[in-house]
């Protein structure tokens, strides 16, 4: 029997990058965007607040891009200030990259396993598929949805009751499944 995981963002990820207020390096995103007109031109950024000392820092989204090749759904979220525009483009790699910034996922996601009743099985057959790109420890996610240690996940690996094509030493955020043997 296959049981099907879900890793989920419970909220949006801090951001890391450097305060020019304070020694800070830890933002929190809030969802809320500034968009700003120069004649044809438009600049927008996702705005960012210092989880030290509450400075504001501009993410920047779109940089003097003609209004005509902006698709206009996405300027009406903007507008709209809408939260997951912004888990989105935080999640975007070229935004990432443009800005020098890192995401923070500790206590922003969370596993729906789908209930306890699959812990009783001899053989166990799991999916984990990821709702956003998260990297997790895939022996971080085992242990929690099987209510077991690390070091005993680890113990099942090396023994071969814990097999998966995929590596489960580091960090994933692509879907994977993984065979248990008890």
């Amino acid at each position: 029997m296959l049981n099907d995981w879900v890793v989920m963002p419970t909220c949006l990820p801090t951001v890391l990058r450097r305060c020019p207020a304070c020694a800070s390096d830890r933002f929190r995103a809030n969802g809320k965007f500034r968009v700003n007109a120069h004649h044809k031109l438009l600049d927008a950024w996702l705005l960012v607040l210092c989880t030290a000392c509450g400075d504001t820092a501009k993410l920047t989204v779109l940089e003097r891009m003609n209004v005509r090749s902006i698709r206009p759904e996405l300027l009406d979220r903007m507008h709209d200030n809408d939260p997951d525009l912004a888990a989105e483009l935080l999640q975007d790699p070229l935004v990432r990259r443009r800005n020098r910034i890192a995401l923070d996922w500790d206590n922003a996601w969370r596993l729906d396993t789908g209930g306890s009743d699959h812990l009783d099985c001899e053989v166990m057959d799991v999916s984990v598929r990821f709702a956003a790109r998260i990297p997790v420890r895939p022996v971080r996610l085992i242990a929690e949805g099987c209510g077991l240690s690390r070091a005993e996940v680890e113990r099942l690996i090396t023994e071969g009751k814990l097999v998966s094509a995929v590596r489960l030493s580091g960090k994933l955020s692509d879907d994977f499944t993984f065979t248990l043997k008890r």
